[in-house]
């Protein structure tokens, strides 16, 4: 990450929740919350040294509760953000709403949504304090809000792969729905009524990556593969076309393709494309020397509180 930065500009990092902890299943037990709570720090201290940018809030981001998230979020260098989180008692929003960031001149508004439905049990210890402000309501207050300041809008989601796709249905004003929850690769994002659907495999295995390249003031972009694989495909219509002892029939049904595929490279001309990649965040890949040595303070540390010495 600090080599992109240093080696690229107009760089946005951001994740869309689940950072802290594990899939929730059950209470964590007493003895475990100290190593739990220690474990959060260091992911927080490390993506701290990575520069983020912003993360969206995630349904197990609140395994050890409202107050331990709000308390780890005041010692993260990014804003936690999350727009339909309110606190039960007073019905304010608990965490920042949105964020606006100038990158290489282009003002990008970011959101973030949690959804409700995520929380299946009715006394899930994960909800206490806190109440939760219609998604579909909140994203439409915040486009309201972002769309005057802003020229691209994108919405961290924890509502869930399927949800993406419904409010990239329903809903008008976002650019780029980055998903979480789900834990799905999605390396040819769907495009749905002009709105980029994102999302990567769970765990902190992978890495999406996606560029945005602008001919044009609109916020509408077309996927790069889309031109690669009709350019290739008008190359190999060229080569059987000039091959001899083709009968005209075959010749012809190449002549048809080969003009559809240059009609819709020339439509596709002066366009907003983006690009999308899936990475492999495997274990060959270099750690932070900083954040290497915070790891292994860690694994010292938490060996010793399992592990103690027994008294002589």
């Amino acid at each position: 990450m600090k080599d992109l930065r240093e080696s690229e500009k107009g760089i946005l990092v951001l994740d869309s929740g689940d950072l802290l902890f594990k899939k929730y299943l059950h209470p964590i037990p007493e003895n475990g919350l100290t190593a739990m709570a220690e474990k959060a720090q260091l992911i927080t201290e490390s993506f701290n040294l990575m520069g983020y940018d912003a993360v969206g809030i995630g349904d197990d981001d609140l395994t050890l509760g409202k107050e331990f998230l709000l308390e780890i979020s005041r010692k993260a260098n990014f804003p936690f953000l999350c727009s339909n989180l309110l606190d039960e008692v007073s019905g304010k929003i608990l965490f920042q709403p949105f964020l606006i960031k100038e990158i290489n001149g282009l003002r990008i508004g970011i959101f973030s949504l949690l959804s409700p439905d995520l929380f299946t049990n009715p006394s899930d210890p994960r909800k206490k304090g806190l109440n939760f402000r219609s998604p579909l309501e909140t994203a439409q207050a915040m486009i309201e809000e972002l769309k005057p300041k802003t020229d691209l809008i994108i919405l961290l989601s924890h509502l869930g792969y399927p949800k993406d796709i419904e409010f990239a249905q329903r809903v008008q004003g976002i650019n780029v729905i980055s998903g979480g929850h789900t834990g799905i690769n999605l390396p040819y994002p769907p495009v749905i009524k002009n709105i980029i659907i994102l999302q990567t495999a769970s765990r902190g295995m992978f890495g999406g990556r996606l560029d945005l390249l602008f001919y044009n003031n609109e916020s509408v972009f077309y996927n790069s593969a889309t031109r690669i694989s009709l350019e290739n495909n008008l190359k190999s219509y060229n080569g059987r076309l000039n091959s001899k002892g083709m009968p005209e029939a075959e010749r012809s049904q190449l002549r048809r393709a080969k003009e559809e595929a240059e009609r819709t490279l020339n439509q596709l001309r002066g366009k907003n494309q983006f690009m999308n990649r899936v990475i492999s965040l495997h274990e060959q890949m270099k750690d932070d020397p900083d954040i290497g040595k915070m790891i292994e303070a860690y694994k010292a540390k938490t060996q010793t509180t399992e592990n103690p010495v027994p008294p002589k």
